[in-house]
């Protein structure tokens, strides 16, 4: 390893398109493709990202909020962005920027029925979303025949797609709970589609719906996390390239004795002769509490090196006791020799939390683009 100078998140625009291609192998030529952005594209470059996938012609792209759609379209993203779970207060911005809202409720469909009414617009593209057991949101099953009432004699919106979402799709134990999702998700679209005057596409499929369950891949599959890398399940992952790499440096190196504490509330003290490094790397950089006092560690040499004491704002401090390095060394956090699932699992999270936390202060750097 050479030196990066500072805390970097690397992204690699190569390895999205790896698992873009993979996730694509697993669906019909003919099944369309939906992006998940949101969150920062999990934490790494939403705008490179979505560049990214606009270029190897993905259908749609996903956001959670209209304020990240926004951003996408006032950067130059052209294609479809839905909505995921936008509020009435942002309804002026989302049609501003040709962006789809996910409607969920029976209030949100009535609020927005009247804005484009307001507005003037006509078959402005909609997508319905149902609650088939993840209880988040979503309209119900017998929420249809309101939604027809609502949409009879309307021309404002067009509910291009309904879709809804698996709650434990990577789990084999749940699979009969996600067979019955899927099943009550077919009957709805049946019941929607026998009572409008078109027939919008549907989407079911996360990530691990699409490994698990490709038979109700429908007319479009979404995926978020295996974008970046990560399947949920050890043999998919083999398959995926993480697509980003958090390195930072050593700082500092110290020499401890024995009963030296380190860091906040001296909640390490050494036993023996210790040597420890400093990173510039902390909470405030998306390296929560919890991983500190042994409970992760991070890559020196190509060897482990537990984060010792509480982890600070902008520091922390691991054990090189053994490590042969030096001062402005790299340090590895996670990527593809250390997966972020590994990093969080050691701390009892999950990769999609610490990916996303990876503060917007941490210099991001594109490579293989």
């Amino acid at each position: 390893m050479g030196s990066i100078g500072e805390t970097t998140l690397e992204i690699d625009l190569a390895a999205l398109e790896n698992n873009f291609r993979y996730l694509k192998s697993k669906i019909d030529p003919e099944t369309k493709f939906l992006a998940v952005v949101k969150a920062f594209a999990y934490g790494s470059d939403m705008l490179a990202i979505a560049q990214k996938m606009e270029n190897l012609a993905v259908d749609y792209l996903a956001v959670a909020y209209t304020s990240e759609g926004v951003f996408l379209r006032e950067s130059g993203i052209k294609c479809p962005i839905l909505v995921l779970h936008p509020q009435p207060a942002n309804f002026e911005e989302l049609i501003q920027h040709n962006l789809e809202p996910s409607i969920y409720s029976p209030n949100l469909l009535k609020q927005f029925l009247q804005f484009m009414e307001e507005q003037g617009k006509l078959e402005y593209p909609i997508h319905l979303k149902f609650n088939t057991g993840l209880n988040r949101l979503g309209f119900w099953e017998n929420d249809v025949d309101f939604i027809m009432e609502q949409l009879k004699n309307r021309n404002e919106i067009k509910a291009v797609s309904v879709f809804s979402h698996l709650a434990a799709s990577e789990d084999p134990q749940e699979k009969e709970f996600s067979q019955r999702q899927i099943r009550s998700f077919q009957k709805i679209s049946e019941h929607l589609n026998g009572k409008l005057r078109y027939t919008p596409f549907r989407h079911m499929l996360n990530t691990s719906g699409i490994i698990n369950y490709p038979e109700a891949q429908f007319e479009m599959v979404r995926s978020g996390i295996g974008l970046y890398g990560y399947g949920n399940e050890e043999k998919v992952d083999q398959n995926l390239k993480p697509v980003a790499s958090l390195k930072t440096v050593i700082s500092q190196i110290h020499r401890i004795e024995p009963n030296e504490s380190v860091g906040y509330n001296r909640a390490f003290t050494s036993e023996g002769f210790r040597t420890t490094a400093t990173l510039p790397l902390g909470h405030a950089d998306g390296i929560g509490r919890h991983y500190g006092n042994g409970n992760a560690h991070v890559m020196v040499k190509g060897k482990e090196a537990p984060i010792i004491g509480n982890v600070c704002m902008d520091m922390i401090m691991v054990d090189i006791s053994g490590i042969d390095c030096k001062e402005g060394d790299e340090v590895l956090v996670f990527g593809p020799n250390r997966s972020a699932e590994a990093f969080a699992s050691s701390a009892q999270t999950i990769s999609y939390e610490i990916l996303t936390a990876i503060s917007p202060r941490v210099k991001r750097v594109i490579i293989n683009s």
